[in-house]
């Protein structure tokens, strides 16, 4: 029965991860808490248990994903290898840090962060554009299907420092970073909301790699129940990387607010009670 529960989850979670970019683990992790340890329908889970899954899950979603975006030339590949260089150190003092919190603790500090997130995203358009990391960063073109431009940027020195505090998050939470560095990517860098995602979803695979070295390290990897995971999540990515080529930027940005609201509330709750 819990190979049922974790390949229906992974499958959502894949799905909606590669939608919005944000790997899937902002899904997966809350949902199998609920699911094994609330519930008690998965042996065995534990805080540490629930993110090394994620990880591995990562992967596979990053990977699925990537591939789609890589079709439409949606990749900003020279933006998600310097991303990564930041979020490598990240991740894995993230996944150390992890080793010391409890269920309660994890589920608060992971619902704090997601209403932040959420919030952040909320005012997005009442905000005005950030211009100065682009006016003193190295700036980026896009031009989208419709032949509409699009100019972005950032300063290197900056992408670096923030995605290593992203790195940091991701290790301990086992989100991918995506939830973290899309918002960051649409309102400071002013990347076109598709070229965000997908170039989130490249960075979710390839820091996916250290984080789950990281956490099989740490022996926070429970291999038998990657078995449903990895497939259902690569089957996931495949259907919401594909998804989002249909949809508009805005409802993008709506459906990432919606999920980051809903999972933060349902987090902290838990972590409260």
């Amino acid at each position: 029965m819990e190979f049922i529960f974790l390949f229906v989850i992974a499958l959502c979670s894949g799905a909606v991860g590669a939608l919005v970019g944000l790997g899937g683990g902002v899904i997966l992790v809350p949902a199998t808490i609920f699911v094994g340890i609330n519930l008690g329908y998965i042996q065995d889970m534990t805080p540490q248990k629930v993110v090394g899954l994620s990880v591995i899950m990562m992967i596979f979603t990053g990977l699925a994903s990537t591939i789609s975006y890589v079709k439409s030339k949606m990749v900003d590949f020279k933006s998600g290898f310097i991303f990564f260089a930041g979020s490598v150190p990240g991740t894995i003092i993230g996944a150390y840090i992890n080793k010391g919190l409890d269920l309660p603790s994890f589920n608060l500090y992971f619902g704090l962060l997601l209403i932040v997130l959420a919030t952040i995203l909320l005012v997005r358009d009442r905000l005005k554009p950030v211009q100065w990391f682009v006016k003193h960063g190295t700036k980026r073109l896009y031009v989208d299907s419709a032949g509409k431009e699009f100019v972005y940027g950032y300063p290197i020195w900056f992408a670096l420092m923030l995605t290593f505090f992203v790195g940091i998050l991701s290790g301990l939470f086992g989100i991918g970073g995506g939830s973290m560095l899309v918002p960051a990517m649409l309102i400071l860098f002013l990347f076109p909301p598709h070229v965000a995602i997908a170039t989130s979803m490249f960075l979710v695979f390839l820091t996916a790699l250290v984080n789950s070295a990281s956490h099989i390290y740490f022996g926070h990897v429970q291999w038998i129940y990657t078995l449903p995971v990895i497939p259902a999540a690569y089957m996931g990515a495949k259907i919401g990387a594909e998804l989002n080529k249909k949809l508009n930027s805005n409802t993008l940005v709506v459906v990432l607010r919606i999920i980051l609201l809903i999972v933060g509330i349902r987090s902290i709750l838990d972590g409260l009670l």
